[in-house]
């Protein structure tokens, strides 16, 4: 059974996340083409070389969506806009159909006694600017900046709070060294380029939005623990660097203004120029700090002469999600308090998404989904007990309202509260949404 509302200090806040191209229908509307739609469109990168054209269709169907947040009670809904729905060449032109429809979301979720918490980034760069070397391109944090301006000069006045990069370490490590998202590179050096620079548009993001008047700003990383596979020195060792490229590089990028040194060691040759000198604006003042956070994983040294980071992910034994995810609830525990005690202090913390994804076929009225019920009453006693010690935790956001687009999973993998039917594009509430709903209305 899920902790009820009644259970959490009377501010503390409840919401449900999704982002863009994961839900809207991105070839419709206006929307200029993304590096997600050339990634997709390459065979082998995306599980049936499936895309976000139609996905759930929230483009048109945004009222259905919007109330069932109203109806579950959520108090926040955390969106993201598309840069290239906003700007189809990435730059220039804005295109009038996406302007209007955010206005529109933001307004529908007023009216409904929602809060908008807008996150400028989910993943879709513009193809144009990926032509131009994307996240590996200085200017880009330029470019950031600017569309950062077109879309909160339309929404920046309505919306309760805005975060410009959603988990810069899939923007960065995940797409750039490992290729398992779009652009698909698997590049040291455009590595190296990417991490620093998205936290460079970050702070010019945040710049850009002050300059408009906007407040109860934040930044948003993902974190999985990272643990020995074994009690060895290498095997522990080899936790602590991807602890330290995971976990550590971004948020003390974002508040102490250098980089671990575990990471040092293997990009610091590859970063670009002055890099040392951007920490003025990267260290830009933050209203709040975003959690996302789903599981952990274990790691062991690679075989000798291995170039860094010589690491390699081991097999955990704990049960695990459709995504191949340990469900470890402690971790989140774990890194709410690093978080105040290393780098936040007592400014506010939200865990952003936190969610579970499945696969199995669901059955009954409401679909039954006890496993998603249980994952998220756990980690919800991890929240609690982060609170209890003193954790400035004001808020929980689950993944996902809906089913959705899992990137280079396709449609397979379900992490929502609603089930969408790929078919019809239909939604049924599932168990854990009448789970939900009854412990926030209770």
């Amino acid at each position: 059974m899920l902790p009820h509302r009644s259970d959490f200090p009377s501010d503390f806040l409840f919401g449900a996340a999704t982002s863009a191209y994961q839900i809207e229908g991105h070839a419709q509307g206006g929307a200029g083409r993304t590096h997600w739609d050339d990634f997709a469109a390459t065979p082998g990168n995306v599980a049936g070389a499936e895309n976000g054209s139609i996905a759930c269709d929230h483009l048109n169907r945004m009222d259905e969506d919007l109330d069932l947040l109203k109806d579950a009670g959520f108090d926040v809904y955390r969106f993201s806009t598309s840069w290239a729905r906003v700007l189809p060449e990435g730059r220039g032109t804005p295109n009038a159909q996406g302007l209007d429809f955010y206005d529109r979301l933001v307004d529908g979720l007023l009216e409904r006694g929602i809060k908008p918490a807008a996150t400028l980034y989910h993943w879709e760069l513009p193809s144009p600017l990926s032509d131009l070397g994307g996240w590996r391109n200085r200017d880009i944090a330029s470019w950031f900046a600017d569309y950062t301006e077109v879309i909160m000069s339309r929404i920046g006045d309505r919306v309760w709070s805005a975060a410009p990069i959603n988990e810069p370490w899939c923007v960065a490590w995940l797409s750039h060294f490992e290729g398992a998202h779009a652009p698909g590179l698997r590049d040291i050096r455009a590595t190296a380029r990417a991490m620093h620079h998205v936290l460079l548009a970050h702070g010019r993001a945040t710049q850009v939005m002050r300059g408009l008047g906007m407040t109860n700003l934040g930044a948003v990383c993902n974190m999985e623990l990272a643990a020995p596979a074994q009690e060895t020195e290498t095997a522990r060792h080899a936790a602590q660097v991807q602890d330290a490229i995971y976990n550590r590089f971004f948020i003390s990028g974002l508040t102490k203004g250098c980089y671990p040194d575990e990471v040092l060691d293997g990009l610091g040759a590859h970063l670009p120029d002055g890099w040392q000198d951007d920490f003025d604006t990267i260290t830009q003042p933050i209203d709040w700090i975003g959690l996302n956070y789903y599981t952990r994983k274990l790691y062991d040294a690679a075989p000798a002469g291995a170039p860094w980071p010589a690491t390699v992910e081991v097999e955990g034994p704990l049960p695990k999600t459709a995504m191949n995810w340990e469900i470890y609830p402690e971790g989140l525990s774990h890194f709410l308090t690093m978080i105040q005690r290393d780098y936040t202090g007592d400014l506010p913390i939200y865990v952003t998404e936190n969610g579970m994804a499945g696969l199995s076929e669901l059955t009954g009225d409401p679909l039954s989904d006890p496993d998603r019920i249980a994952y998220l009453a756990a980690h919800l006693e991890q929240v609690q007990n982060a609170v209890s010690q003193g954790v400035p935790v004001k808020g929980y956001f689950t993944w996902s309202l809906l089913d959705n687009y899992e990137w280079a999973l396709g449609y397979a993998p379900r992490f929502g509260l609603i089930h969408v039917d790929w078919t019809s594009l239909n939604r049924y509430p599932k168990a854990s949404f009448s789970a939900i709903k009854e412990a926030l209305n209770s």
